[in-house]
This record gives structure tokens, sequence and C-alpha cells, in this order.
């Protein structure tokens, strides 16, 4: 159970004992009167302090309920400034490892216009996309396979159709055009698809 929930709970139990408490001190207040009003002892001085009594004590359950309400207040306010925190720190580890794949292309930038050998330019821009590609993957984000696939609504989103090239072909993702992925079950972005007809 979570916290809230628990507060929650702990805040309804306090609420219903302060009922309780309401209504007991009523029912002795009443049965008080009845037992003095069976006596015929009717004194002025026993209904003053009576009222004395149950006026402290609606002040005392009014204290208590205040202070519940203060600390529901500040649990509130609390942990919604924890969950603020704790996206901004997610935020702020997701972008130390973006820039530094950013660092991997401007020194890959600096390098390409010294050399001429096109290999190891080539082999320079794999490495960086394999460490963008570990680094999604380290994250939890999968490419989503489109291409051949039957065209799923909830999976792709078609920017065209074109002819199928063969009757196997008709309903099915002929190409992508922008590749899509998805976290865990959630997709981040859509597959843009063209599909076959």
């Amino acid at each position: 159970m979570s916290k809230k929930n628990k507060h929650r709970e702990q805040e309804n139990i306090n609420e219903q004992e302060t009922v309780d408490q309401v209504q007991n001190t009523e029912a002795n207040a009443e049965e008080t009167n009845m037992n003095k009003n069976e006596k015929g002892n009717t004194k002025e001085e026993d209904a003053s302090s009576i009222i004395e009594r149950l006026e402290r004590e609606k002040k005392e359950l009014n204290d208590k309920f205040l202070r519940l309400y203060s600390e529901y207040d500040n649990y509130r306010k609390r942990t919604a400034k924890e969950k603020i925190e704790t996206h901004k720190n997610a935020s702020i580890s997701v972008i130390k490892d973006v820039l530094s794949i950013a660092d991997d292309f401007e020194r890959a930038i600096e390098n390409n216009e010294k050399s001429d050998d096109i290999d190891a330019i080539k082999k320079g821009f794999m490495l960086i996309h394999n460490k963008l590609a570990s680094f999604l993957k380290s994250k939890g984000v999968e490419e989503i396979k489109a291409k051949g696939e039957n065209f799923d609504v909830d999976k792709h989103e078609a920017i065209t159709q074109v002819p199928a090239p063969t009757e196997e072909d008709k309903g099915k993702v002929i190409d992508v055009v922008e590749k899509g992925y998805k976290m865990k079950d959630s997709i981040v972005r859509y597959p843009k698809v063209i599909v076959g007809k």
C-alpha cells in the first residue's frame, strides 16, 4: 500500500474516531441531562459546568481536526515536490548520457575535416551509432519491427498506400519511412510506413 493510501486510511480512521468522540460526548450530555431531570435537579451551576465542559471538548476536537488537516496538507505538498524532484533527476541522468554522444559527434566532425580516409569516417559514425543504440537499449527503448509485417493501426502510422508488388504483400508494410520505437509496452513513436494495397 502506498504512503498516500496509508495516510488517507489513517486520516479516515482519525476522522471516524473524532465523530465517535463527538457522538459519545453528545450522548453523555444527554444522559447527564436526563439523569438530572429525572432527579429533579435543575440547578444553573450544573448546567453551566456541563456547557463549559462540552465547549472545552468541542475546542479540543476542533484543534485535533485542524492538526490532522495541516498534517495532510503538508504530506500532499511534500509528495508533490518529491515527484517533481524525481522526474527532474531522471531527466538530468538521460541528458548527461545524450551529451556524451553529442560530444562524440562533434569530435567526429572535427576529425572528418582533417581526414580523407572514407573508411575511417564510416567506422567513426558506426561507432557513434552503436553507442546511441546501446544507450537507447539500456533505457528500455526498442525499435518496432514493421517492414514485411501486416499493417496494424495500433502499431503503425500509414503515410501512404502503394500498389503491392505481389498478392502476398497486400495489407503489409512495404517500406518504413521513419522507424518507430517503444519503451516496454508503451509506444514512444509510431513507425511511419508505406502500405501495400
